[in-house]
């Protein structure tokens, strides 16, 4: 067996599984979860239709590469929502089943294991997926503390320069999970400098980019152009269709950027990736070539954390994120009994923050902190919230 296996921690949601064992939920409640990331607003009727008229794809083989008009479909995407121009569909563009996939897959295709002891850097708060990349690429995973003081800014100075002289990936989420951080202008330049400097990869998981309140996020690659960066030179962004239009079963995105390591990302998924099917390939592009459903899902979200907010601010220091649909919130005892206690007693599931992060510089940046996945409709959403306003009274 690979002995990188061993070095994987127990997902999340396996510890949240754990803690809640030791109680009993409160039965005169209903159980709300607000636990997962998975959308719950309905799927638009135009991506079934699209799907289901589609069947008759399923008896061919896919290509790797995908559809030249579902790449196309994604570049003109990417055109128009970032004021960039037009990606090459065939160099730049490269469909994949979900972002949680290649996010995954991306690690194995960059790290050089003949490099002595290479470094992957990850923020801190973290999507998982990162962190058990790195290890089974045979890569040593370091943590960026984002913490409150900070804005949740990436900083950069908190490792040490034997560290980013063996940094050969930097994974950064914009917006952030769990903190709904936005990475502006200024830190992107930073890290373009230091990938000259130290010649590491970033992949700029953006799959939360479509939910936001006022102002749409800054992209990486839309950034790259603001600095005058047109090659993408060692970035690659990643996104998919789950959020944004509520297909999380799907498994239908993109990455997109360097196309000289898209090359080889290519070429590792010709043996590695599985190929989209026909039928979601064409449901895809019918969700990239339409806006509306977009934004009435962005409306839907900013309902949900107006009311949340309402609810939640007197007893809780909470604070909307920049963007994305959690609500990041400093508990007033450790996160696990918190989240503990509110299930026991009010039958509603949080995350403790604690369970998305590692120790790193001393300290675990999510302890005292929940995760709260307003995914649910509104009146589920605003029913969780008021129990946890009353819990949090007691």
């Amino acid at each position: 067996m690979n002995p990188d296996l061993n070095r994987l921690q127990p997902y999340p949601f396996q510890k949240l599984a754990a803690l809640f064992r030791e109680v009993q939920p409160n039965q005169d409640y209903r159980p709300i979860s607000l636990s997962i990331g998975e959308p719950k607003h309905a799927t638009p009727q135009f991506i079934k239709d699209a799907l289901t008229a589609n069947l008759d794809g399923l008896a061919n083989y896919p290509t790797t590469a995908g559809s030249d008009a579902l790449r196309n479909a994604i570049a003109n995407w990417l055109a128009a929502r970032y004021g960039i121009p037009l990606p090459d569909a065939k160099t730049q563009v490269l469909p994949v089943n979900g972002s949680r996939e290649a996010l995954f897959a991306f690690a194995q295709t960059v790290i050089d294991r003949s490099r002595n002891d290479p470094v992957v850097v990850c923020p801190n708060p973290f999507y998982q997926i990162y962190e058990g990349a790195a290890l089974l690429a045979g890569a040593t995973p370091y943590f960026l503390n984002t913490l409150p003081q900070d804005n949740y800014a990436l900083n950069f100075a908190q490792l040490p320069e034997t560290v980013w002289q063996r940094a050969q990936l930097v994974y950064v989420c914009s917006p952030g999970n769990p903190t709904g951080h936005v990475i502006p202008l200024e830190e992107w330049q930073t890290l373009f400098e230091m990938s000259d400097r130290y010649g590491f990869v970033i992949a700029s998981d953006e799959c939360y980019s479509e939910i936001y309140f006022d102002t749409p996020p800054l992209g990486a690659l839309q950034a790259a152009q603001q600095l005058g960066r047109s090659d993408y030179r060692n970035l690659v962004v990643f996104s998919s269709l789950s959020k944004r239009s509520n297909v999380p079963g799907m498994r239908s995105g993109f990455v997109a950027g360097d196309a000289a390591i898209i090359a080889k990302f290519a070429l590792y998924r010709t043996y590695h990736g599985s190929a989209m099917n026909p039928a979601i390939q064409a449901a895809s592009i019918a969700a990239w070539n339409d806006e509306a459903h977009v934004a009435e899902n962005r409306r839907l979200y900013a309902e949900k954390f107006a009311r949340v907010l309402e609810i939640l601010e007197p007893v809780l220091p909470v604070t909307p994120p920049d963007a994305g649909f959690y609500l990041w919130i400093r508990t007033p005892i450790a996160d696990t009994v918190f989240a503990q206690a509110l299930y026991r007693d009010y039958n509603v599931t949080v995350l403790p923050g604690s369970y998305l992060a590692r120790t790193a510089q001393g300290v675990n940046p999510g302890e005292n902190f929940v995760r709260l996945a307003l995914v649910a409709n509104t009146e589920e959403t605003v029913e969780a919230a008021r129990r946890i306003a009353e819990f949090s009274l007691l």
